[in-house]
């Protein structure tokens, strides 16, 4: 359906309109059969990048919203992360003063004014072209849905937003910052009855930091993406679990039967846990290449501190989270470097057959993570070996294995800083001391 421009959108969202969406053009999202990646359901691959947005649709104006997507759209993003009831920590309620349910005598119900304004924001997110990815409730401390309500009320609320948005392009979320582990069998309970053994849209869920627990769940046919977070962690021992932890492992199986994402890897200009000093660029670019390289690719989410919270007063932190740092205004953190190198990550992989490559640790004779883990070099291949893919986040010279050239090879360094081009030789060394990628393709 096209859109219908009204004359108060402004001249970059009317332009947008003008496209036809990918949905229109290929259909639905679903996870594809070869299980390692999203696709539409004319078959055509889906590379997920999203971005974090937690609290914008409860606290953006319409016209603030419209900006924003037009931005992200411009920006290569293909999907926006947000959290969908509030109270929340950062949204008690949105910006008229709604929170988005009521209990009655233990009966919840949904609040008709917050979601009306909720169908307007993610029927724009789906109108621009890019997929909507909502959290349905949040479940880490005390005080949020998910731990607070009885099971009864928490299967309310999560069937009532399904089956209200059940026709939109989504990506679902079941549930944020929980650990799955003294709960979990109440989580599996919670997702088979809110989306059945075959959800019309993919299906993940967000753990807590550093913390895969997906290993008992391979029975949960509702879980169709498996999600992780990474965190906001800048230690030695967050960049081995990345690294080296138990995503690197499950992307060393032969066989895949789920796309794995990292839902929030470093957000940047966040403090770090432990040297509590801002995520730099090249903190967000490191964690995305490691991200996508440890597994199957199939995409990853980047954060902007100041987007994520939708943070509007100068000067503060984000509500509810002491220690993360003074965030920019929404507006001005959009513009946050990283954000815009995002498109970089989009076009290299897009210009490669993505969805066929797999870790391939083995293709270095060495690995300059073992020395010191911000040095570690991402790795991977075409089961064929025609594409290589291989990221340094520090200068110097690759050790790629020899291999046979039994064809015609091109080598090139990808800058992902500026998208540029470098061509490059079998010497395999970076153009200068900075973060690179190498591609070798036929």
């Amino acid at each position: 359906m096209k859109y219908l421009l009204s004359a108060v959108m402004t001249l970059t969202l009317a332009t947008l309109a003008l496209a036809e969406t990918p949905f229109e053009k290929h259909g639905r999202i679903r996870v594809a059969k070869v299980g390692t990646h999203l696709e539409h359901a004319d078959g055509t691959p889906f590379f997920f990048l999203a971005d974090t947005c937690w609290t914008g649709p409860a606290f953006s104006t319409e016209k603030d919203w419209e900006t924003y997507l037009a931005d992200r759209k411009k920006k290569g993003f293909t999907a926006i992360q947000f959290n969908m009831a509030s109270p929340w920590r950062v949204a008690p309620t949105d910006a008229e003063g709604n929170v988005s349910f009521t209990i009655k005598d233990g009966k919840l119900s949904l609040v008709e004014a917050f979601y009306k304004r909720l169908d307007a924001r993610l029927k724009a997110i789906n109108d621009a072209g890019l997929l909507a990815v909502p959290v349905l409730v949040w479940a880490h401390k005390k005080g949020d849905a998910g731990k607070e309500f009885t099971d009864e009320q928490l299967l309310d609320l999560c069937k009532l937003q399904e089956a209200r948005y059940a026709k939109a392009h989504v990506l679902w979320i079941l549930a944020g910052d929980n650990q799955y582990s003294t709960d979990t069998e109440r989580w599996k309970k919670i997702g088979r009855a809110v989306f059945g053994d075959k959800p019309t849209s993919p299906v993940t869920t967000h753990p807590t930091g550093e913390n895969f627990p997906w290993d008992t769940w391979k029975d949960e046919k509702w879980l169709t993406v498996l999600g992780y977070q990474s965190g906001h962690g800048d230690s030695d021992q967050s960049m081995k679990w990345m690294t080296q932890g138990p995503v690197v492992k499950y992307g060393k199986q032969k066989e895949f039967t789920r796309p794995v994402i990292n839902l929030e890897p470093p957000y940047e200009a966040h403090n770090g846990y432990s040297k509590k000093k801002p995520h730099s660029e090249l903190s967000v670019r490191r964690a995305t290449y490691w991200s996508l390289l440890s597994a199957p690719v199939a995409g990853v989410t980047y954060g902007g501190h100041g987007v994520w919270s939708w943070h509007a007063k100068p000067g503060e932190q984000p509500t509810d989270h002491p220690g993360t740092g003074v965030a920019k205004v929404w507006s001005e953190a959009i513009h946050l470097p990283a954000a815009g190198q995002m498109k970089h990550v989009r076009d290299l992989f897009e210009s490669v057959e993505w969805t066929k490559l797999r870790p391939a640790p083995n293709l270095l004779s060495t690995q300059p993570g073992d020395e010191a883990p911000s040095k570690f070099v991402a790795s991977a291949a075409t089961p064929d070996d025609k594409i290589m893919v291989f990221y340094t986040p520090v200068g110097g010279t690759i050790p790629v294995k020899a291999f046979q050239q039994t064809r015609e090879a091109t080598i090139e360094w990808f800058n992902p800083r500026t998208g540029e081009k470098t061509p490059g030789d079998d010497k395999f060394k970076t153009p200068d001391a900075q973060d690179w990628v190498l591609v070798i393709r036929p």
